[in-house]
């Protein structure tokens, strides 16, 4: 076979395969979509995303249905994201430790958060509240920075090394001039009913899991690491209380890499609907986050930009997954 024909019949098979993609972009969704969550069923990251399943799931006019994989701050979730196919029938929603933080503290990520997938779009901002127990000694970082100065182990959980609890324990560590003492649970969930039950007096916790502990007054917060937040203003921020930190911390949705463009932009634009709903803004609001879109291009930049930013902090705290 020459290479004339060889290329004709490549053109034929280029041609051929053109028509069945547009049909199944049009066609899409024509099945259910998994939303496989890097979280703890009951987790703030789990709520958020059910509550987008549902939103998205009309308005696509197909079932989104959740799927939970947790372990390794989400990595191991997220990792299963990557690896699937890039159709349109995986999806999921990460925070800042699944696509910002991870790659700033494993040597060996098991995937690239930039190249390893389609942003979709990102959900919201929020925060993450230094939460303790009501029978907890100090009630803000000036409390705290004296007890711990006074000699007194404290200790507080997060849900893993290298997560942005962690992250946001080591900053207050390094500009108070104390020593906290990290304690890793694997999920979110965990933490909390740990904290309920008195098992541990302090920790780091993703507003979403926080807020209504913290406005049903069954803990307290001390700081909220990120912006003061308007589901719980009067919740000062690190800045607010000396600790030279303010950041957005971005919630967002995301896709296997290789998404048609087509597929890509109706779920961008479902989640953007979603969004502008004010019955799933007000409920997002209760969990913490602010909803406010942005498209995927926008988001995927902001990612890569953070990522630089985040590995220096990582530097200097010595944050490392080994």
């Amino acid at each position: 076979m020459n290479f004339r024909t060889i290329t004709l019949s490549l053109l034929a098979l280029a041609s051929a395969m053109a028509p069945a993609h547009a049909e199944d972009a049009a066609d899409y969704p024509s099945r259910k979509i998994r939303m496989l969550l890097p979280y703890a069923a009951g987790g703030g990251g789990d709520v958020i995303g059910r509550l987008l399943a549902d939103g998205m799931g009309k308005r696509l006019g197909q079932t989104i249905f959740i799927e939970n994989r947790t372990g390794a701050a989400g990595t191991i979730g997220t990792q299963q994201v990557a690896a699937a196919a890039g159709d349109g029938y995986t999806i999921t929603i990460g925070g800042m430790t699944t696509h910002v933080l991870a790659p700033a503290v494993y040597p060996s990520l098991p995937y690239d958060p930039i190249k390893d997938f389609t942003t979709i779009g990102r959900i919201g901002t929020s925060s993450i509240l230094l939460v303790a127990t009501n029978d907890f000694a100090a009630s803000d970082v000036a409390g705290l920075t004296k007890m711990a100065k006074s000699g007194t182990p404290i200790q507080y959980g997060t849900w893993g090394v290298g997560s942005t609890g962690q992250f946001c324990g080591e900053i207050l560590s390094q500009q108070a001039g104390i020593r906290l003492e990290h304690v890793p649970f694997n999920g979110i969930a965990k933490i909390a009913n740990d904290l309920l039950g008195g098992h541990i007096k302090l920790a780091m916790l993703d507003m979403a899991t926080a807020t209504p502990l913290v406005q049903g007054g069954k803990l307290k917060a001390l700081a909220a690491c990120g912006e003061r937040s308007p589901s719980l203003p009067g919740v000062a921020s690190y800045k607010d209380q000396g600790i030279a930190f303010e950041r957005s911390l971005a919630w967002a949705m995301y896709a296997p890499a290789g998404l048609a463009e087509p597929v890509a932009r109706k779920l961008s634009d479902a989640l953007k609907q979603a969004l502008a709903d004010p019955e799933i803004a007000q409920k997002l609001l209760a969990l913490g986050v602010t909803a406010s879109f942005l498209s995927g291009d926008q988001q995927r930049d902001i990612n890569a930009r953070d990522i630089e930013a985040w590995k220096k902090v990582a530097k200097e705290a010595g944050i490392e997954v080994k």
